[in-house]
């Protein structure tokens, strides 16, 4: 899916060229930049020693987004990383992954908590300081408020069932 500017709207074609999947991990890495976290992680966070170590609140967010894209272990975050350059320009290797994550204790977690807490009361009150108020989903024009809209992809799979009374849909 390709988004380009024309006549002031968002204009998505699909078209076969320079498509991105898994687009929305982009606006959740921007997010965790823009509004502090990745920064007030790197605070939380115990730094590693030694030269060339690597920025665990990075690490961490990094992850965040690997398992976003589907990452279910710390090889597959790694190698994810890799192929999404554009979004994580300094790859992290799975050892510093598993540093990072050793690192988290007790103690630390009770500050990447608070920091956590802080962040999400920041951008509370960015949207309800926002003209308007917090950017509810409108659906066929009527704003769906006190709504958390989660929005899946998914394909159908035709099979076939051997079982006594199986049918093809709820009405057969």
């Amino acid at each position: 899916m390709q988004a380009t500017e024309w006549d002031h709207r968002l204009v998505v074609r699909a078209d076969g060229k320079n498509l991105v999947g898994h687009a929305g991990v982009v606006l959740l890495r921007r997010t965790a930049d823009r509004v502090g976290l990745t920064r007030a992680l790197t605070a939380a966070l115990p730094q590693g020693v030694g030269p060339g170590w690597r920025d665990r609140g990075m690490a961490l967010v990094q992850l965040a987004c690997a398992i976003v894209l589907g990452a279910r272990n710390i090889l597959q975050a790694e190698q994810l990383q890799h192929h999404w350059r554009p979004l994580f320009p300094c790859p992290v290797s799975d050892s510093t992954l598993w540093r990072t994550l050793e690192a988290i204790d007790g103690p630390v977690v009770a500050r990447v908590e608070r920091v956590r807490a802080v962040i999400r009361r920041g951008v509370w009150t960015l949207l309800a300081l926002r003209p308007g108020g917090f950017p509810w989903i409108s659906v066929c024009g009527r704003k769906l408020t006190n709504w958390y809209v989660l929005d899946l992809d998914a394909t159908l799979v035709t099979c076939t069932s051997k079982k006594d009374g199986a049918a093809g849909t709820f009405n057969r």
